[in-house]
């Protein structure tokens, strides 16, 4: 018997409750104290379609999705079609043989267990409501996995309270329904079960939950985006919970709009942040250019989702690492970075709000969908000792001098002090032609190379203040494996199966990639026996960075293009076939 290391997957038509249910399982999971990664897949259609999500849950950190699935609940028989091969030995599969005819016998997994569920009927009878088919589904996997009711009953609660108590009570029925009918219908032991280890100070969110909570505690007055998936759920976070934080939330008519609201916003003095994918993005490259030419802080949120064009819509990969790198016309300072998981999500868009306003410049943070939008636990945030950098402003001493307030001031370090509109004496001309100090349009050469190098004179103390790529594992090691943003978790959940199959690695995390930390990476990879980089995208975008800015080539790339996620599992093949 195995205890409290248990993949779970729904599936069915979109509609069904594929999503909430996932919901539900993993805040169940995560109140028994374990820890909870959670994959949801949908196709981009409005209705329709086959949707799945996947919770893999443990006692020891979970940091990605895991390819064993021990309990597969299926609305469909599409579902078990398509997932019959990931079941492990001594999987179970729950359908429903009154709503749709499914010979099990035709499945040829001797290993595998099928027990029907009546999950539209028992919803019918206990919550007079057969949408509530998935809570049934739920209720039915807990007693299946010996979870307690009660934990099922208190997840439920948590979840539908805003609701109203009739909402709540009749989830628990239909929940309850199915948890009885398996204990009076399931005669056999169950391999995987789930039990409570005690509640631990911990969150379970998403990347973009996490980031939202990061811009709130950092002070954002003003988030305008235009929705486009994945970085759809950041807008609507921070449209339930910004107001209360005296955030102006506006869903713009484009990603034109949106932009350049938000630098409206920053020019007035508040912290600012915009958001999209990369389709939305390369609308937003022309404004980009202004505001760095403006020197305005901003921050920009780019979720990953494969392209060209429209490309997988609701997949993910890290696609737009070189687009992001490059964006717009003319050389002007930017920031790039790339979280891993939620907590870093939440620690770098505080950090991105600092340094666009250190260095007023735009911050691009890059994420992607499997970031995004996958449930993590994550440890509590600390929002008590948060230092907040709103960077250089004009005092009242030079404001009130004769002197004439230079905005664009040449400075040692390329930063020159900012003023807010209609703050006396603090007048200037902001545009996105080439400027003097006063922000005047001049096209003399001197001027403009004052000017040119001012702004990329500050990118030698943003390379000195970043932190460099984070190193997990030995420090000498048969294999280097290299990363950036979401790929950390499947990689560090990689990294024990490597060693139980006799290979002995270290990882080297990148968060911040552009300025890129070149003296400390080309260091270390220089005492390095073999290298690996393993990313999203199949033009080994990164292990080109690294080249280039090193002179050092990786030895081996991983890459897909397939719009999935890795896994540690896969992972582990791809390197066991590479050291043969």
């Amino acid at each position: 018997m195995t205890v409290n290391c248990l993949g779970w997957k729904i599936g069915g038509e979109a509609g069904s409750g594929i999503k909430v249910t996932g919901e539900m399982w993993a805040r169940m999971c995560h109140h028994l104290g374990l820890n909870v990664y959670g994959y949801t897949e949908y196709p981009s259609l409005i209705r329709g379609g086959h949707n799945t999500y996947h919770i893999f849950s443990a006692e020891n950190s979970v940091r990605s999705i895991h390819e064993q699935v021990n309990l597969l609940v299926a609305l469909n028989s599409e579902t078990i079609d398509l997932h019959v091969k990931e079941l492990s030995p001594g999987a179970v599969v729950l359908y429903d043989s009154e709503v749709e005819h499914i010979d099990v016998s035709s499945y040829k997994a001797q290993y595998v267990s099928f027990l029907s569920v009546p999950f539209k009927r028992l919803a019918v009878e206990a919550a007079q409501a057969d949408l509530m088919k998935n809570t049934v589904a739920l209720g039915a996997s807990a007693r299946l996995a010996c979870v307690p009711f009660e934990y099922v009953k208190e997840t439920l609660f948590a979840m539908f309270q805003r609701k109203g108590e009739s909402v709540v009570s009749l989830n628990q029925k239909a929940a309850f329904a199915g948890y009885q009918y398996v204990g009076s219908h399931w005669d056999k032991e169950f391999e995987y079960i789930l039990v409570p280890k005690g509640k631990k100070q911990t969150m379970l969110l998403s990347g973009n939950e996490a980031i939202g909570l990061g811009a709130l505690v950092a002070g954002i007055h003003y988030y305008g985006a235009y929705p486009m998936t994945p970085a759809s759920s950041l807008l609507e976070f921070l449209a339930q919970y910004g107001p209360e934080y005296g955030v102006v939330v506006r869903q713009t008519e484009d990603e034109i709009a949106a932009i350049n609201t938000a630098i409206g916003a920053s020019l007035g003095g508040v912290r600012a942040m915009t958001g999209s994918s990369g389709g939305g993005f390369s609308l937003m490259v022309e404004a980009l250019g202004m505001a760095g030419i403006m020197e305005v802080p901003l921050v920009i949120l780019e979720a990953q989702r494969p392209g060209p064009s429209t490309g997988l819509p609701t997949w993910g990969g890290q696609d737009d690492l070189r687009f992001v790198l490059h964006a717009s016309q003319g050389e002007f300072p930017r920031i790039v970075l790339a979280p891993g998981d939620p907590e870093e999500c939440y620690t770098e868009t505080i950090n991105a709000f600092n340094l666009a306003d250190k260095y007023q410049c735009p911050v691009i943070i890059l994420s992607d969908k499997f970031l995004a939008e996958s449930l993590a636990v994550s440890p509590m945030v600390e929002t008590k000792n948060i230092e907040i950098h709103r960077g250089l402003w004009a005092t009242e001493e030079v404001l009130n001098s004769e002197k004439r307030f230079g905005r664009y001031e040449v400075t040692e370090n390329g930063v020159s002090a900012r003023s807010l509109p209609g703050q006396e004496g603090g007048i200037y001309l902001a545009n996105s032609d080439e400027h003097d100090e006063y922000g005047y349009s001049r096209e003399e050469a001197p001027v403009r190379n004052a000017q040119n190098n001012k702004r990329l004179k500050k990118m030698d103390a943003i390379v000195q203040e970043i932190p460099a790529p984070h190193m997990y594992g030995p420090a000498s090691a048969d294999v280097t494996l290299l990363c950036w943003g979401s790929v950390k978790g499947p990689v560090l959940d990689a990294m024990p199966l490597l060693l139980q199959a006799g290979v002995k690695v270290n990882v080297l995390h990148f968060v911040y990639l552009w300025p890129f930390p070149a003296e400390y990476v080309e260091r270390f990879l220089r005492s390095c026996r073999r290298i690996i980089m393993i990313e999203n995208n199949v033009t080994a975008q990164a292990a080109g960075l690294v080249r280039e800015m090193t002179g050092v080539a990786v030895n081996h790339v991983i890459g897909k293009s397939d719009g999935r996620p890795f896994t540690p599992e896969e992972i582990r093949r791809e390197i066991v076939n590479i050291l043969k």
